[in-house]
């Protein structure tokens, strides 16, 4: 599964950049790129259940990365 999805989202790359430039609207957290939020958090978010419209589709991606230890997948995008 996790190579299938690397591939997918790499076949996506504005979806990748959006990724990459996202950054968290509110709390503790707040301004941090989506892609640089702890696992932890990122793991709490899912259990408690992500927020609705785009902010949660792609803290749901985000979790898929990191959890699958996919964040070499940001690298080309971090200058």
């Amino acid at each position: 599964m996790t190579e299938e999805f690397a591939t997918s989202l790499c076949s996506d790359p504005e979806l990748l950049l959006k990724l990459a430039q996202y950054k968290m609207p509110f709390g503790k957290f707040k301004g941090s790129l989506l892609i640089d939020l702890p696992e932890p958090y990122v793991v709490w978010f899912s259990s408690e259940g992500f927020p609705d419209g785009e902010l949660g589709k792609l803290l749901g991606i985000v979790h898929t990365i990191k959890v699958n230890g996919l964040e070499y997948l940001f690298k080309p995008l971090r200058g």
